[in-house]
């Protein structure tokens, strides 16, 4: 890495295996975006079942990403990466030889289960072990990971269901993923020294029906709904409930450090808006990656190998630009790189309302690039900005409120997006339209959502400012 020189050579090391493996579950994270629609073929089933694929990954990271908190506290980072590994492990086993959609979507579950222990584990060691001056350069260093590996999933998801089924994007990835594991059981060393931390299992409970009804419910919204089925509004409503009294547990536990996640980080300003700023950007971004390869396959005709090269060149430049971008942070803070990127990315969702049946891919593959620098400039600053506006007792907790965020906004996305696709779709379809300007006319309802959003998210950009590592390391 290239600011190993400025850590100890061991901590470097450490922080290079995270890496390695995060790239291989982050991977996964995205790799059954294209493999959606021959899914639904295979299996028999809709888009609104199919896209539990992808939210039931995200949602059961949102759940499980709480709990880090406490496992970063209490136990040795090996413990922590070997249990991480083993769950992802076992979870693409079960995917390889699920015999349907109900076993798949459980082995997805365990996989993110893995998954969501591993991103804050990276997360707060590299803020634990990097000097605050060098952490835009080292985001950068991780966005390259985090950009690469989903920008790379689609491709390889295309090119293996080009000539295999489904079944081998788990096949092919665990002999991957078991390396990573025993790479790391033999060479990770603990850099954190644990502590008793209690684990309230009641907020456990409350935070799984506020993150899981409110997503359920939002799945829900562009379904058809059966006969004897509760309506969409009953689970966002339980889920609204059991928020509020999983903020108001926490915020009563953490008066005696027993929270499981901390709330206090919210006392900074920066975190809070960098928060939301995330959570505006990561519904547009998992939007998008689950609407528009339905778009280029099913309206324009691409092959999911051909939908999956397109959206390549987007992701390896967000991964290009990552260090480049972390070395500006360090030099002139977050603003001048938050506010351009939230208004390109704007941009482009505003442009993505006009696509219809015959909008040339070259325009299509154009505005993902140009979305893709926009993404670039956010990321990297957004992930630096609120964890360093923390303090550092509260790291652990920052990471974990950020994670959770970051994957429950996604996992909305992905269902809010569906939702409105599918919706509007069969509006339109029962209005007499073809079937391709149907679901054009969904695909651009869907982006429409994402635009307005997106409006909010330019006005967050314009009150983050860059923290006070001194102050904030300061004893009080």
């Amino acid at each position: 890495m290239s600011d190993s020189s400025q850590i100890a050579p061991h901590h470097a090391a450490v922080i290079r295996l995270l890496l390695v493996s995060a790239f291989v579950v982050i991977l996964n994270e995205t790799i059954m975006g294209v493999a959606i629609p021959p899914l639904m073929v295979s299996l028999g089933v809709d888009a609104s079942a199919a896209q539990w694929l992808t939210t039931a990954f995200l949602l059961t990271m949102a759940v499980v990403i709480p709990i880090t908190g406490f496992l970063l506290q209490r136990f040795h980072t090996r413990t922590i990466f070997i249990a991480a590994m083993t769950l992802f492990c076992l979870g693409t086993l079960v995917a390889a030889l699920a015999p349907g959609l109900t076993l798949l979507i459980v082995a997805r579950v365990i996989q993110a289960s893995g998954t969501a222990i591993m991103l804050p584990l990276l997360m707060t060691t590299v803020m634990t072990l990097v000097p605050a001056e060098s952490r835009g350069k080292t985001m950068g260093n991780i966005m390259i990971v985090i950009s690469v590996a989903p920008a790379i999933g689609p491709t390889i998801s295309g090119l293996i269901l080009s000539f295999l089924t489904w079944r081998w994007l788990f096949v092919l990835v665990l002999p991957i993923a078991i390396a990573a594991l025993v790479l790391g059981a033999r060479r990770i060393e603990n850099v954190t020294t644990p502590r008793e931390a209690p684990l309230d299992v009641g907020s456990v409970l409350l935070s799984a029906v506020g993150f899981g009804g409110g997503v359920y419910g939002l799945s829900l919204l562009g379904a058809p709904t059966p006969p004897q089925s509760f309506p969409a509004w009953a689970p966002l409503a339980i889920g609204a409930v059991g928020l509020v009294a999983f903020i108001a547990r926490q915020l009563a536990l953490q008066r005696h450090d027993r929270a499981l996640l901390d709330l206090r980080t919210f006392t900074s300003r920066n975190f809070t808006v960098s928060v939301v700023l995330m959570a505006i950007m990561m519904m547009a971004l998992f939007g998008t990656l689950i609407v528009l390869p339905i778009y280029l396959q099913n309206v324009r005709g691409l092959s999911t190998l051909q939908t999956g090269l397109l959206l390549l060149p987007g992701g390896l430049l967000m991964g290009l630009l990552g260090p480049p971008v972390g070395r500006q942070y360090d030099r002139v803070g977050p603003a001048k790189l938050l506010i351009p990127g939230v208004v390109i990315v704007t941009a482009v969702l505003w442009a993505m309302t006009l696509l219809g049946p015959v909008t040339p891919v070259p325009y299509i593959l154009a505005g993902h690039l140009v979305m893709s620098v926009g993404f670039a400039l956010l990321f990297t600053p957004l992930f630096t900005v609120s964890l360093s506006s923390v303090k550092p007792q509260l790291y652990s907790h920052g990471s974990a409120v950020l994670g959770s965020t970051q994957q429950v906004a996604g996992a909305a996305g992905v269902a809010l997006f569906i939702a409105l696709m599918s919706a509007e779709s069969a509006r339109v379809l029962a209005g007499g339209a073809p079937a391709l300007e149907a679901l054009a006319a969904g695909v651009r309802a869907a982006f429409l959502c994402g635009a307005v959003a997106s409006l909010c998210a330019v006005v967050c950009a314009l009150f983050v400012r860059k923290p006070d590592s001194a102050a904030l390391a300061a004893p009080h």
